[in-house]
């Protein structure tokens, strides 16, 4: 026998379900560009967390689009902005900060949330992840697709060539010495290690200074300090792996190829983004080990990757929408998922508390890594201008490990360029 609502049950519960049908005939569309800057399926990834938060919000469509690398995504991005199609968020590098903030295009997280749930969230993600995020006490970008750089090892190399498999280097010296063991171990038909010099090189770079000590920006963005003699030094060490220790190849290492070299052993030791940690996982038929990057002076790494930002072109109704989707993403239980399927860190602590990442944990050590590393980490090179600058400091790294100058005269000649290029900010 079936029970009758009252009435007035009745004529609410009907309201209820036609308010979820209207909501989910008239979604709020969004739309959201993310880039990929590592191998291994991440748009799959991606769409298929889109897929889940649309089942779960019937009342808000995501049109998730892969537009490239970083840089492509930040173009493609900036050029529907000036077409008037500007998305409502997307993934974009975190150190696109100053120049997104210069073009007017992105507004602060602050001037969305309304509650005391909403500006604890704000509160949740690692500090060190947040660093490349936050201008004068307002957050503009959330963490994502983060990351920081660590060192893989072949622990099979290792062996062979009579060093201890499950002991990485832990400082520069150990590093030149164990990378050039394996060298001759191998009758040169391995390299020792392998540091990136295309794509990001200097991030790379920026890791070795800060090893050394050495901080390459001011912390507003408006000063660059290449050729601090911390800074040569750093430089100096990288080209020696190739031409006093015979431990790495001359000229320029690929960055979309070098995970391959890794997995086809090549090289014993690569510095890669640990974003690539899933996919060497599975791909690896070989022991392999992740650590903390070798020191000089101290520990140390600069974050790296993306954060979501919101554009300000958007209707109230959208930027909520947007809010709720960041949010989701974002949740412990999302933040676990990504981190596991893909490399990347969960962004939070509480996300390294879930149930899924603390068995992976333990698990899978190597999965831990970038996290702790959080605490030697540094915020990414990020300044006004901040592609010009990359530049200077891309074109000073490929002229000393390429041998066309000193890294002395190179770097003297990246901060020339700085210098001319940030000197209105620093009126």
């Amino acid at each position: 026998m079936r029970t009758r609502l009252p009435f007035a049950l009745s004529t609410l519960a009907a309201g209820l379900l036609s308010t979820q049908s209207a909501l989910a005939n008239n979604p709020v569309e969004l739309t959201m560009y993310y880039p990929v800057a590592v191998g291994g399926e991440l748009t799959a990834v991606v769409d298929g967390l889109v897929e889940d938060f649309e089942a779960q919000h019937p009342d808000i469509n995501v049109d998730a689009i892969y537009a490239g690398n970083y840089d492509d995504t930040r173009v493609r991005a900036m050029s529907a902005i000036e077409a008037g199609e500007a998305p409502q968020l997307s993934v974009m590098f975190s150190i696109d900060l100053y120049e997104l903030l210069e073009q007017d295009a992105i507004m602060a997280f602050d001037e969305v949330i309304k509650t005391d749930e909403e500006r604890a969230w704000l509160d949740s993600f690692y500090p060190a992840l947040m660093e490349n995020g936050q201008v004068g006490g307002k957050t503009y970008g959330i963490p994502f697709q983060r990351s920081t750089i660590v060192m893989y090892w072949n622990k099979e190399a290792f062996a062979d060539a009579g060093l201890d498999p499950d002991t990485p280097p832990e400082n520069w010296e150990e590093m030149a010495q164990m990378a050039a063991a394996v060298r001759d171990a191998s009758n040169e038909g391995q390299w020792g290690v392998m540091i990136p010099s295309t794509g990001y090189p200097y991030w790379m770079f920026q890791a070795l200074a800060f090893q050394n000590g050495h901080r390459l920006m001011s912390a507003d963005g408006t000063k660059a300090y290449f050729d601090d003699p911390a800074a040569v030094e750093a430089l100096e060490y990288w080209v020696s792996l190739a031409g006093k220790h015979n431990a790495m190849p001359d000229g320029a290492l690929e960055w979309g190829t070098l995970r391959q070299n890794f997995l086809e052993q090549s090289t014993a030791m690569m510095w890669h983004s640990t974003g690539n940690l899933t996919a060497v996982r599975n791909q690896a038929d070989f022991d392999f080990g992740v650590a903390m990057l070798p020191m000089k002076t101290q520990r140390g790494s600069p974050t790296g990757g993306g954060n979501f930002y919101l554009f300000k072109d958007s209707s109230e109704e959208e930027q909520r929408a947007a809010m709720t989707f960041i949010r989701w993403m974002t949740a412990p239980e999302r933040a676990a998922t990504w981190s596991i399927e893909t490399g990347y860190m969960g962004v939070s602590p509480d996300a390294y508390a879930t149930d899924a990442l603390e068995a992976y944990v333990e698990t899978f050590s190597p999965a831990a890594v970038a996290r702790n590393q959080l605490a030697h980490a540094t915020a990414e090179l990020s300044t006004y201008q901040g592609g010009r600058i990359r530049q200077a400091l891309d074109n000073a790294i490929q002229a000393a490990l390429t041998g066309q100058m000193t890294p002395a005269d190179a770097l003297a000649q990246a901060q020339r360029e700085a210098e001319r290029v940030l000197q209105r900010y620093t009126r």
